[in-house]
């Protein structure tokens, strides 16, 4: 899998504001008081659990944040699945800024690893079926961009990043509009031509009127598996289609088996449990 890094100009903002709310007004009193500011320590990212890593840049940047000397050894890269007890990461510098930071890093290393090892979860359930498991909008506010970098870490895709990426006709604004015909074709007659118009629809006899009327994707949301077939072959490849709600490890495989292009899950990113990761001290040294 080839994943690409998220520059350091998105990741450097985050990790800044993470470290100030920590700070607070009079920096890290504990540590201050304890550790000599010549201590130099090493110490070790270590998996406490099984799971998928994401989110080892955001992490290390915030002990080079407040030691630019900081060394830093990956063993196990992002998107790479690790076992409990196994080494992630191997870093050296002062004892201060390690400790101080050592939060902040978790914070963002343990929170988007879980998200990747749930997603790595759906995508081995729907192995051997066509479908493409994607994130959605409903991610961590200021969040968004290394939310969705966990998912592609864990083998999914992504949606919108956006709400200026693509064109998302919902039920809200079939009701304000009207219906579905209207709300297509004032989205038609509004953005470029570069700009792909997906609807969503909960009943068959919707879908029947969007395709009618020309859409690049429909969102199927919360039908059965029964009806997610149908549907499939309704569209029989005029449209991309999507399955949306209510989609667990369990439940992903008989919806893969209709024969849908992608599965939108939101809890991947609003709602993964953290993959338990520990930063240990090896050596302490003066």
């Amino acid at each position: 899998m080839s994943l690409s890094p998220l520059p350091q100009v998105m990741l450097e903002p985050l990790v800044r504001a993470a470290l100030l709310e920590d700070l607070g007004r009079a920096g890290d009193l504990t540590t201050d008081a304890i550790v000599p500011t010549d201590r130099r320590a090493t110490m070790v990212l270590a998996a406490r659990q099984p799971g998928v890593i994401a989110g080892l840049d955001i992490a290390t940047l915030a002990f080079r944040l407040l030691d630019p000397a900081t060394e830093i050894k990956v063993d196990r890269p992002d998107g790479s699945a690790v076992f409990a007890g196994e080494v992630i990461a191997t870093i050296r510098g002062s004892a201060r800024a390690l400790l101080t930071s050592e939060r902040t890093a978790l914070n963002f290393l343990c929170h988007l690893s879980g998200v990747a090892t749930a997603t790595a979860s759906i995508v081995e359930a729907v192995r051997g079926h066509k479908a493409k498991i994607v994130c959605t909008r409903k991610t961590t506010p200021g969040l968004r961009a290394v939310e969705k970098y966990a998912v592609r870490a864990g083998g999914g895709a992504n949606h919108r990043f956006g709400l200026d990426d693509a064109v998302l006709i919902k039920d809200n604004h079939i009701a304000i509009a009207g219906d579905i015909r209207t709300a297509i074709e004032r989205a038609r007659a509004s953005v470029g031509h570069l700009v792909k118009i997906e609807v969503e629809v909960d009943t068959l006899e919707q879908l029947d009127i969007a395709l009618g009327v020309r859409v690049d994707a429909v969102l199927l949301d919360n039908m059965s598996v029964d009806q997610l077939r149908q549907a499939v072959a309704m569209v029989d490849g005029r449209a991309i289609t999507e399955a949306s709600g209510r989609v667990t490890p369990a439940t992903a495989p008989s919806i893969a088996a209709t024969g849908v292009d992608l599965i939108s899950i939101g809890w991947l990113t609003h709602s993964a449990p953290v993959l338990d990761i520990g930063l240990d001290t090896v050596v302490a040294a003066g």
